[in-house]
């Protein structure tokens, strides 16, 4: 069954990675998973790193790696900022392995409670789900 499509753009600080008519928006905020379809009430949502999912049908499916971000649906159109949006292609396995070592490593020396240990952890928690991306 076809949906009615909506606009959908995501930015990162490098620029625009996805500006294009989609079915559905599948994402995770602090609250929860979250999907999105067309004439969707107004919302503003902060992201945890996921798997970003746009469909622009069931079998077409644009798949990146989702940093910390936000997410606003306003005027049936979504637009999604984050931190970073890789295609799983992308992802180098080993490179990410490596920062999630140092991130974990990171994790254990600092102190408990400590901004330091809060930066650690976030960056375990979006390592690990780079890492789910590309598996």
């Amino acid at each position: 069954m076809a949906r009615t499509n909506f606009p959908v753009e995501v930015l990162t600080p490098e620029g625009q990675v996805f500006s294009d008519e989609v079915e559905m928006v599948s994402t995770r905020t602090t609250t929860g998973s979250i999907g999105v379809l067309a004439n969707h009430a107004p919302l503003m949502a902060i992201l945890e790193p996921t798997e970003l999912r746009l469909y622009k049908s069931e079998t077409d499916v644009v798949r990146f790696a989702q940093g910390e971000g936000y997410l606003q649906v306003v005027d049936n159109s979504a637009l999604v900022l984050v931190e970073e949006a890789i295609a799983p292609e992308d992802i180098d396995r080993s490179a990410f392995e490596s920062r999630l070592k140092e991130a974990q490593d990171a994790v254990e020396r600092a102190e408990e409670d400590s901004e330091e240990h809060a930066r650690a952890k976030r960056e375990v928690k979006r390592y690990e789900a780079f890492l789910e991306v590309d598996s």
